[in-house]
């Protein structure tokens, strides 16, 4: 096994997880932006309102993306393995 073929494993595993995690992220970082604002208008200061909305919103990305993000491993798994498969012979 050469170092380019580990580097273009590791950079194609990478970004793969970098796609995965990227809508979930970003539902946090959205969700966690729009009780901000809310709290800066209100002038509410409570802590605990960050949490709640923000994992009950993640929980439901996470649910609907789930197919999408399983097509995504089985895909990189997949590939991973017909490289060992290669690479052995």
């Amino acid at each position: 096994m050469t170092e380019e073929l580990v580097i273009e494993l590791l950079t194609e595993v990478f970004y793969t997880v970098f796609i995965i995690l990227l809508p979930v992220l970003s539902v946090a970082l959205i969700v966690g932006i729009f009780i901000s604002i809310f709290q800066a208008a209100t002038s509410i200061q409570e802590m605990t309102l960050t949490f709640v909305p923000k994992i009950l919103f993640t929980g439901i990305a996470i649910l609907f993306l789930i197919p999408w993000m399983l097509e995504k491993m089985i895909a990189i798994t997949h590939k991973i393995i017909s490289m060992m498969n290669t690479v052995v012979q």
